[in-house]
């Protein structure tokens, strides 16, 4: 076992002379010991500028002065959670769509603490509580089932985005990991109302199907992404449900009115907007579609979308 006093000055050193050195090198991971829980503290240095590693480093701290046995994992994240009895991850949407697609198989519980640039997901969960709040739900452990989806063979757990918002995380590319994941996404929102053509898509789903040109179509496991746009409100996270909701093409100064009726979730009585329950759906384009699985680029002319057999259980 390395030695604990030495990790900690060395952690220390790197943070203060280098940080960027700090964030990219792969240390040893800090242990601390308690028989009956072993924990995967588990965080990526970068999400949130930096701030889902202070929120670990800060959790580090808590277990320690617990006595809980704990390994913490930031740069090189564990191979197998055999072993652990929980999972502490400390980021965003990001962070839990890397997670969830590492570990498809895991029944270990997660406790998320939210410390990304989007935080949609932990919203879902726990409302608008703290890290520090939401440390003393995480002592006690309870957690249950959560929903997964699966699009082309990658998980999501958030939702599903194709067309419109799309296109959104395509222009935002690397920026979305450098700027504030609400301010950031709202920005590019603007400049895609003024240039985004809808596309042609043919929608089959259980008993029905729907042709001809979409602006957007979610995939919704939640019921927000964007940092807090509303855009499934009715989703929930443990029905077993995926929710469809459908917007057909709409003109430039009715994209700018009712942008903030889908922010605050009021836009699914809309003409113009169709929202369905599901469990599978397929999409097929005659081009090639910008998409997102929570909020990470995918690109296809054909999606096959349903819910995973496999449930997570997060703590909440």
């Amino acid at each position: 076992m390395p030695d604990q006093k030495n990790i900690v000055l060395q952690s220390i050193y790197l943070r203060i002379l280098h940080p960027h050195e700090f964030l990219l090198r792969k240390t040893p991971p800090l242990v601390s010991h308690r028989k009956e829980n072993n924990i995967a503290l588990i965080c990526n240095p970068l999400a949130g500028k930096g701030r889902a590693l202070r929120v670990a480093n800060h959790l580090a701290g808590k277990l320690r002065r617990r006595s809980w046995h704990f390994t913490f994992y930031s740069t090189d994240w564990p191979t197998s959670l055999e072993g652990f009895t929980a999972v502490w991850l400390a980021g965003g949407d990001g962070t839990v769509h890397e997670f969830i697609n590492r570990y498809p198989a895991t029944s270990v519980p997660v406790a998320l603490f939210k410390a990304g640039s989007g935080n949609d997901f932990a919203w879902k969960l726990y409302g608008d509580l703290s890290p520090e709040e939401y440390f003393d739900i995480a002592m006690k452990g309870l957690c249950k089932k959560i929903d997964a989806g699966v699009c082309n063979g990658r998980y999501f757990i958030n939702g599903v985005g194709i067309g419109f918002d799309g296109s959104v995380v395509k222009t935002m590319g690397s920026r979305k990991h450098l700027t504030a994941g609400h301010l950031s996404y709202l920005a590019v929102v603007l400049r895609n109302i003024f240039i985004f053509r809808e596309q042609e898509m043919v929608i089959s789903t259980e008993g029905w199907q729907r042709e001809g040109s979409f602006f957007m179509l979610a995939i919704a496991n939640g019921s927000r992404y964007g940092g807090g746009f509303q855009v499934a409100p009715r989703a929930e996270i443990d029905d077993q449900f995926l929710d469809l909701v459908l917007i057909r093409p709409i003109g430039l100064w009715k994209r700018f009115r009712y942008l903030p009726l889908i922010k605050k979730g009021e836009h699914l009585h809309l003409p113009f907007i169709e929202s369905h329950r599901l469990r599978k759906i397929t999409i097929q384009s005659p081009v090639i579609l910008p998409a997102h699985l929570d909020g990470e680029l995918m690109e296809s002319d054909r999606f096959e979308i349903g819910l995973s057999a496999h449930p997570f259980l997060f703590v909440c």
